[in-house]
């Protein structure tokens, strides 16, 4: 796998849902010319008040080329503030992006992408005419000789296939979940979401398949193939059955017991990898979310730890958790158009010193584990499912109240980050020191961390005590970072999208809207979820969230049900608003 760094920045706050615009313009060879030709397609993902950001696509359709220079002019103001996959300067109106070292050679149908971050006034129009490397764009090669003669048999070489892309949410739509956008549609107000993308859960062997009642894994992806039309779709899955899973969670166990890792293997690893692997659905990106939140419990929730579990100790123990990421991660890493991402936790569990180093080789021994390597994974992702904040704008770890640091504020108590975002660039720095590919590509879960409404902050706290500062500012409104049941106050986050921030993938929905954490009281079911106190409101806590109480909203059903009154309170506290 080659991958390749990203740099993105959010210009403003205030983002909105991508606009769609896009342009696709062809080229061709002028008289005298060496059979060049060129196929554009400029694509805004997303756009604000003043700003906006874009992917451009080039495929080169004419002979091989070792170097690339794409040149387009704005009719307006737009000025370009940010490049990357590509060197991009602007001169007026006039804009020539051109091939850095690693993406310049394009065999005859070749493609590569870059993207940028820009600025405007009044209108954004999409560009209408593109060059590549001096020549127009209009849609086929004309050579300098025409043959005189017809070949006598036609070609049996298909043209070269593509490479895996670097970031697979560039330019690509990503699939709306019928099932879910459905269940939000019904609810008051939820056509005004009901067109996102979310994850697909495949949190038991029975998922695969599906039933009479809910969709199986050939069913989303055959609708995947009928939204994604001529261009790119992403489908995202969540792979979450573990032996032993969520050993310190009760309300998300699952079905397998400590020691079932064949079962693990045979009966839903390779059945997904199966299904997957079907020529069928090549041209489809799948994205594989993979097994979330175990791999830190082998760290965080063992003997020593003040938050040890008997049953996460059982699972250190018999390595059963390593043994089915390296598993998982190698069958699917395997297949041309996976990419897997690592679930990595939240700021707020393992972004202390004794949680993060050893977290993150901890990742690395999952991915080399059951004759897997690092090539196999592709990115990872944090807060799945989980509250925290993406970005705390009124105050940062360096900040200090009366000599006092931020760091020993009772919120942060010693944390080294503040929110999802910079904790996320620092373990995607981490992780690539200790031997994973520099290109490396992060998503941050955004679909319940908004934290808007009437009581969001807008400014920072009062600088009588550092206590004061953090908690008049903070947007995370929960009692404590440790509480992650159906939390009260929540909103949906910033909205899914494409490359927003250096080394982010995207900002995705991973988790949907409405479906419940676990159940506020016990529920019998056949699903093999315990019943956990974290998410019952009266419960006043553990060594995990600091003997607080929970948090959680009342009258949950279990997790991975439908949840009507915490789907609006996440609509009420959205941030951006709806």
């Amino acid at each position: 796998m080659s991958r390749t760094s990203r740099t993105a920045l959010l210009a403003a706050l205030g983002l909105i849902t991508a606009t769609g615009a896009t342009a696709t313009v062809f080229g061709t060879a002028t008289a005298g010319a060496a059979t060049p030709g060129c196929k554009v397609d400029y694509q805004i993902t997303n756009q604000w008040s003043t700003g906006f950001g874009a992917n451009v696509t080039v495929t080169n359709t004419g002979d091989p080329v070792a170097a690339w220079t794409v040149e387009w002019s704005y009719a307006g103001n737009q000025q370009v503030t940010q490049g990357w996959n590509a060197t991009v300067t602007q001169s007026g109106a006039a804009v020539t992006a051109k091939n850095v070292s690693y993406n310049g050679s394009l065999a005859t149908g070749g493609s590569t992408s870059f993207g940028f971050n820009g600025s405007y006034s009044g209108t954004n129009a999409v560009p209408a005419t593109f060059k590549l490397n001096g020549v127009t764009c209009n849609g086929a090669t004309e050579p300098t000789t025409p043959p005189t003669t017809p070949p006598t048999t036609p070609p049996t070489t298909p043209p070269p296939a593509g490479t895996k892309a670097d970031n697979p949410y560039a330019g690509a739509k990503v699939y709306v979940n019928p099932e879910w956008s459905a269940k939000a549609a019904a609810e008051p107000g939820g056509t005004r979401i009901s067109h996102q993308p979310t994850g697909v859960w495949l949190d038991r062997i029975a998922a695969i398949n599906g039933s009479a009642t809910s969709m199986g894994l050939r069913a989303h992806l055959d609708e995947a193939l009928k939204q994604k039309g001529s261009g790119e779709l992403v489908v995202q899955l969540v792979v979450y059955n573990l032996p032993g899973r969520d050993c310190a969670a009760l309300a998300s166990n699952g079905e397998l017991g400590p020691t079932e890792i064949n079962r693990y293997k045979t009966e839903y690893i390779d059945p997904i990898a199966a299904i997957l692997a079907d020529a069928k659905y090549a041209g489809l990106r799948i994205v594989t979310t993979v097994e979330i939140d175990s791999l830190p419990n082998l760290v965080t929730n063992v003997s020593g730890r003040p938050t040890a579990t008997p049953n996460c100790d059982v699972m250190k123990a018999n390595g059963n958790y390593i043994t089915g990421v390296g598993y998982a991660l190698k069958k699917l890493g395997g297949i041309g158009n996976v990419y897997n991402y690592v679930d990595a936790g939240h700021h707020g569990w393992l972004g202390w010193d004794d949680n993060f180093g050893a977290s993150a080789e901890l990742f690395k021994q999952a991915a080399t584990a059951e004759g897997s390597t690092v090539s196999n994974v592709h990115g990872f992702i944090v807060n799945t499912a989980n509250y925290s904040a993406l970005k705390e704008d009124h105050f940062t770890i360096n900040d200090s109240v009366n000599g006092v640091s931020v760091r020993q504020s009772k919120w942060v108590d010693w944390n080294r980050y503040t929110d999802e975002l910079s904790y996320a660039q620092a373990m995607r720095t981490k992780l690539v020191s200790l031997g994973f590919d520099s290109g490396l590509g992060m998503l941050i879960d955004t679909s319940r961390n908004g934290w808007g409404g009437t009581a969001r902050p807008t400014a920072a706290g009062a600088t009588t005590t550092v206590d004061t500062y953090v908690n008049g500012g903070k947007y995370d409104r929960r009692i404590h970072l440790g509480n992650w049941c159906n939390q009260s106050g929540a909103g949906l986050g910033e909205r899914p999208q494409s490359a927003p921030a250096a080394g982010i993938d995207a900002y995705v929905w991973m988790k949907p809207p409405g479906e419940s954490d676990g159940a506020s009281k016990e529920i019998p079911n056949n699903e093999g979820k315990g019943f956990d106190r974290m998410c019952d409101p009266t419960y006043t806590g553990n060594a995990r969230n600091g003997n607080s109480m929970s948090g959680s909203l009342p009258d949950a059903p279990i997790s991975g049900q439908w949840f009507s009154a915490q789907f609006q309170e996440l609509m009420k506290n959205a941030y951006p608003a709806l």
